[in-house]
């Protein structure tokens, strides 16, 4: 693949995750609307530590070790699809909430923040499944250093996340006022939340059985 189209595929597919809700960007819109714009952006501050954790372990071989292992590729495929699924379903449960909905959370201090945004991160599935598994497809291995290209692919996909979910820190207390009182545009966010989600996770799901051989 040309450098340049793997770095445009790349950010779409990467970007289509960007603005899919997971344990960040819920954590960043979460802290926002019940602490302000400031807490947000402290807290994606400690989330990027995740990104750069996962770029560089990607671009220093982690990704190799891991994928050198039989079916390992399949595997994570099928474990990020049943993670994505099980976003869905949190997003269209009876009883479920909206990560919009204004809600009462104690209130942390800065350090606080950025060591819970830094473990929120760390931990998140859906990192782990685009650096140690999505990236390395894009990379040509006839094209020069592998490690640039790791950098230069994960460096996009960070400014990528980043400016998402800077975006989510600054608006998402006035779309949380705006939406206090209109339950059914936020009924709306659920299932349109739920349904990308679904669809998400079918598609990974069929990518995990090509890769295993299943047809």
């Amino acid at each position: 693949m040309h450098a340049t189209a793997s770095i445009y595929g790349f950010l779409a597919v990467g970007g289509m995750l960007a603005v899919t809700p997971g344990p960040n960007m819920v954590y960043v819109m979460s802290r926002s609307i019940a602490q302000g714009r400031r807490a947000g952006l402290i807290s994606l501050a400690g989330v990027m530590l995740g990104y750069l954790f996962y770029m560089f372990g990607a671009a220093f071989g982690i990704t190799a070790l891991f994928l050198s292992v039989p079916f390992a590729g399949s595997l994570l495929g099928a474990g990020g699809a049943a993670y994505l699924f099980y976003l869905a379903w949190q997003a269209v449960k009876p009883g479920g909430r909206s990560p919009l909905e204004v809600r009462e959370l104690p209130r942390e201090q800065p350090r606080r923040l950025f060591a819970m945004g830094a473990a929120t991160s760390l931990l998140n599935p859906k990192l782990a499944m685009i650096f140690l598994s999505l990236l390395p497809q894009f990379i040509d291995y006839q094209n020069g250093s592998v490690l640039r290209q790791s950098l230069v692919l994960g460096s996009s996909l960070i400014v990528a996340f980043a400016s998402v979910n800077g975006f989510v820190a600054i608006c998402s207390g006035g779309m949380a006022t705006f939406l206090a009182n209109r339950p059914g545009l936020l009924l709306a966010q659920r299932w349109t939340m739920g349904v990308v989600l679904f669809a998400l996770g079918a598609h990974m799901s069929m990518d995990a059985l090509r890769l295993a051989g299943i047809h």
